[in-house]
């Protein structure tokens, strides 16, 4: 399968390395770190929301799959700049867009799942799910299913608790009743390679872990798997944050992913924080 990659990030990145029988291109923002991907042998091309090289389209035309993770600002930028070219993709059988189950909304510490109402807070969360159904709407107009991935908040290696704690950048905010789902990056790639083989007329898909906890017991867990004493507990109500980190603790839901399921026979290899965390220890993650 040859795939185009809008944002050769740090889940895209991860899944491809995984795939054996893949031919992928994608984009970066600048030309050090498309430099820096093609010494690596990945066929990385700029597109910084304005600028794209010419090479963009000719890939884009051989691609049989189209996976989406760059986010929306005031406007989508792929659509903006790619729109046409996407829909003249005669080759392209499936679109999966990589989203954030932030386009929920605070659900009052309830289980969501795909068909919950979406009332999104934030612009951020606003302007996912205005990406989302615009997707969608491209993706019908040509035919070819289009496979939302809502995404819990991501971690795995060198992005994770373990190595915050270590640099001592943790900090255990304590919100009563608060919880949050996470997932590991490798299940996220499961996740993905298994829609773009589902076919079928595409759909929303939630990946999160399968036990929201709250983020001060995750850091203890974290902290104890590196003999290390937790950072103190500091109210949210007087916590000095900065407004984004506020904003994250501004919808409190507990998402499902039995759709993914049952419906695709996802299998998480990280079911819940304490096997993602024990794995990323046992590699070495946050050792000194």
């Amino acid at each position: 399968m040859k795939i185009f990659c809008f944002g050769l990030g740090y889940s895209a990145l991860h899944f491809l390395s995984a795939q054996e029988s893949v031919q992928a291109s994608g984009t970066v923002r600048d030309s050090d770190k498309a430099e820096a991907l093609r010494r690596d042998g990945v066929d990385a091309l700029v597109f910084d929301g304005q600028r794209a090289e010419a090479a963009i389209a000719p890939r884009l035309a051989e691609a049989e799959a189209l996976l989406v993770s760059i986010a929306p600002g005031a406007a989508d930028p792929v659509l903006a700049r790619f729109a046409s070219a996407i829909g003249a993709m005669r080759r392209l059988r499936a679109i999966v867009y990589l989203s954030t189950i932030g386009v929920y909304g605070d659900h009052n510490g309830a289980w969501v799942d795909e068909t919950s109402p979406t009332s999104p807070r934030s612009e951020r969360g606003r302007a996912r799910l205005g990406a989302e159904q615009q997707w969608r709407a491209l993706g019908d107009s040509m035919d070819v299913p289009v496979h939302i991935l809502r995404l819990a908040g991501i971690y795995g290696p060198e992005r994770n608790l373990l190595t915050k704690l270590r640099a001592g950048q943790a900090r255990r905010i304590v919100k009563p009743g608060q919880t949050f789902n996470r997932t590991h990056v490798e299940d996220i790639a499961q996740a993905i390679g298994l829609t773009l083989a589902a076919g079928g007329q595409g759909g929303l898909w939630n990946v999160a872990d399968e036990e929201p906890a709250p983020p001060q017991d995750v850091i203890a867990f974290a902290a104890a798997l590196l003999g290390m004493e937790p950072p103190p507990e500091e109210p949210f109500d007087t916590a000095d944050m900065t407004p984004m980190a506020r904003s994250f603790y501004a919808d409190n839901k507990r998402v499902s992913i039995a759709k993914l399921k049952s419906e695709l026979g996802f299998a998480p290899k990280y079911p819940t924080y304490r096997e993602g965390l024990r794995a990323l220890a046992a590699a070495g993650e946050g050792g000194r």
